[in-house]
């Protein structure tokens, strides 16, 4: 039997399909919520979820929690002040979590908090669970997506697919709700998290239109604002990590409660000196600090509005995933954004969960109803000779999928072609990101007489194969990347940012490459053509010639992406004549 596994930056679920119904499995206490904390004694084993978060405020120097925030990252990516323990790790390395005399990493820790999750399975099952669906942000690049797995690997599970956490959330709304044909936004604020997605279902299909979001904001950002005002108010220093982990419990405290209430007392007992403190915090003034964070959102949203092509007016439900959503001023914003009330019928908490568990139905045949596609959240291709980038799987192209195209040798005597796997949108290689590369050799060729076809696959869980083979002797490379691009969310969105800003610019730079590229292979082609048949022409035909290749060099020189077109264009034209001279001489010497 496969399970689905929410491993969520706040608090995790495990469910499992049984008699037609997804079900969440409660542990011992009976709860089915297990917060993804991880606290290391000095003495003794390691103290997983809500027991852990109890003790956090005592000891967090040895508490682990939002670790998902760091799974798949390196030095310099993610602001490594946000947590309570320290984390270590220069720019480009793995980062790792110390503790003690302890060195962990990301996920290590998560492997605890997942074989914590399977010890629960187990229990309330009463077999051994070896596979499972595990949720990961839909934003998640291939170096995150492969931590995901490797900590299920350690946890002693298989990790059978790697889901988009909107895709499952939507999958456990929309069985019973959109009926044959439907298009839904999935709004998911979670602990660590955003992100925002629109799916269509048609047929009982369910395939995402287009997504975006950003891997480190979430409610966390809401609890460290609203600590950091705490602190403020009282003027109190919160460099001490007991009386900061105090406080950010404090927050996370009054965040809850002024979901349901308009006014608290917040106390805070046993500062130092033997003080305490107490006063009103109302839910006008945490929705002031949160409002910034919130905010933050509508970019994510009106990209991928922009990218699904799908007018907000088209859209049957907006569904709100993540706790975070459970704040008014959440609902308020999504209102206000999408025109319309958001759809509460499913706990939020519980959504993505319950997705994965139906999704393990399905891959397992329990469930045959539904199927759901993915997509690619960037272009994928290669560089090509120019230093252009040649795409292979554009972006928000459904997975799984492979595609490929055939390329040969841009130098006469080449042997060898270095395949240089790119990410990005942008025209020039330069401009993208870098996933791999590798070289594939092949016999000594005339220029164009070489043939590598080249193959992208992107499976189920976003890992890119690449395949370069050499038609004529059947040599090949198969390379599978499993660290993609290792950049933060905000180099995400710039990407995407620069694409829009650039795309004049961009688009320029490809013509004039294009045409300069001809150009330099035609010039030298037409001086040996004039060398050998030139006689034949009349003087006003090789004059027209002459003035086309100095107008061409003039173009080369200049800069001009039109310009050098045009003057390519023209050369081509005026050449006409001298290609079929040449072509008769060529056989009459057979």
């Amino acid at each position: 039997m496969i399970v689905g596994i929410d491993l969520g930056t706040t608090n995790s679920l495990i469910g499992v399909y049984d008699s037609g119904f997804a079900t969440l499995i409660a542990d011992a206490d009976g709860h089915v919520l297990t917060p993804s904390v991880v606290q290391f004694p000095s003495q003794g084993d390691p103290v997983i979820g809500r027991l852990a978060l109890r003790g956090s405020t005592m000891a967090p120097e040895r508490t682990v929690a939002s670790v998902k925030r760091l799974m798949g990252r390196k030095g310099g990516e993610v602001p490594v002040d946000d947590f309570s323990v320290k984390v270590v790790g220069a720019a480009g390395s793995p980062l790792r979590l110390r503790i003690g005399d302890q060195l962990l990493s990301a996920e290590e820790v998560s492997a605890m908090v997942l074989a914590k999750l399977k010890n629960d399975g187990e229990r309330a099952l009463g077999f051994e669970i070896r596979q499972a669906v595990i949720t990961v942000p839909a934003y998640f690049n291939d170096a995150q997506r492969n931590a995901t797995k490797h900590a299920a690997e350690l946890a002693g599970l298989e990790a059978v697919r790697v889901l988009n956490e909107p895709t499952a959330a939507a999958l456990a709304y929309g069985l019973d709700k959109l009926g044959e044909k439907g298009r839904i936004a999935v709004y998911d604020l979670g602990g660590g998290t955003f992100d925002l997605s629109i799916l269509e279902m048609n047929g009982g299909v369910f395939q995402v239109l287009a997504t975006h979001g950003d891997t480190r904001l979430g409610g966390d950002d809401i609890d460290a604002r609203v600590a950091d005002f705490f602190a403020e108010r009282l003027g109190i220093e919160s460099s001490d990590p007991v009386l900061a982990a105090r406080l950010l419990e404090l927050a996370r405290d009054s965040k809850h409660r002024l979901t349901e209430e308009e006014q608290i007392t917040v106390c805070l007992p046993f500062l130092p000196e033997g003080q305490s403190q107490e006063w009103t915090f109302t839910r006008g003034d945490l929705e002031r600090l949160a409002l910034p964070i919130i905010e933050r959102t509508r970019a994510h949203c009106l990209r991928v509005i922009a990218d699904s092509r799908v007018e907000v007016s088209e859209l049957n439900e907006v569904i709100l995933v993540g706790g975070s959503t459970r704040m008014p001023l959440v609902r308020r914003f999504v209102s206000d954004l999408f025109g319309r009330s958001p759809n509460t019928s499913q706990n939020p908490d519980e959504a993505v969960a319950i997705g994965a568990t139906l999704q393990a139905a399905i891959l397992s045949g329990a469930l045959r109803e539904v199927v759901l596609l993915d997509v690619t959240p960037l272009s994928l291709g290669i560089e090509t000779f120019g230093g252009l980038m040649n795409v292979i799987i554009p972006r928000n192209t459904t997975i799984p999928f492979k595609a490929g195209e055939m390329f040969t040798n841009a130098v006469a005597g080449q042997t060898s072609m270095l395949v240089r796997v790119l990410q990005g949108e942008r025209e020039l290689a330069s401009d993208n990101w870098e996933l791999g590369k590798f070289e594939l050799e092949f016999e000594s060729a005339p220029k164009g007489q070489a043939r590598v076809g080249v193959q992208f696959a992107i499976d189920a869980n976003g890992i890119l194969s690449v395949l370069a083979r050499d038609t004529k002797t059947g040599v090949e490379r198969i390379v599978e990347l499993r660290s993609a691009v290792d950049v933060s969310d905000e180099a995400v969105e710039k990407m995407l940012e620069d694409s829009l800003e650039n795309a004049f610019e961009d688009m320029n730079a490809r013509v004039f490459t294009e045409a300069k590229l001809k150009a330099e292979e035609m010039l030298p082609a037409v001086s040996v053509a004039l060398e050998r048949v030139g006689a034949r022409l009349d003087l006003e035909e090789k004059a027209e010639i002459d003035r086309s290749i100095e107008a061409v060099r003039a173009a080369l020189d200049l800069g001009s992406a039109q310009g050098l077109k045009r003057a390519t264009q023209a050369l081509d034209e005026s050449t006409q004549r001298l290609a079929t001279l040449l072509l008769e001489s060529a056989i009459s010497k057979e």
